[in-house]
């Protein structure tokens, strides 16, 4: 079945190849959706994803990994119905 996820990553996340690392996995993943840099009221980056649930829940461990130079202190998820929204994954 297909799900949306919105994702909130914190840490050391912005100014390390963090959005770039999720465009690639997500992709890899065959999920749409996009990622952005989020400044306020604290520096994040926010997730929006759809696809197969697995394929939704296999990103989310990713995202609590992140690339080798970022820092992940937190992920804030939630699932929600499916959208169609996205024809591919990009950037915000």
């Amino acid at each position: 079945m297909n799900r949306r996820l919105k994702a909130t990553v914190q840490g050391r996340v912005q100014g390390v190849g963090f959005r770039a690392f999720v465009v690639e996995n997500a992709q890899r993943l065959g999920l749409n959706g996009s990622v952005r840099n989020v400044y306020f009221p604290r520096r994040t980056v926010e997730v929006v994803a759809e696809g197969p649930e697995d394929a939704l829940q296999q990103l989310l461990l990713i995202l609590h990994e992140g690339p080798s130079l970022a820092r992940v202190d937190d992920v804030e998820a939630h699932f929600s119905t499916y959208t169609g929204e996205y024809a591919s994954f990009r950037f915000a």
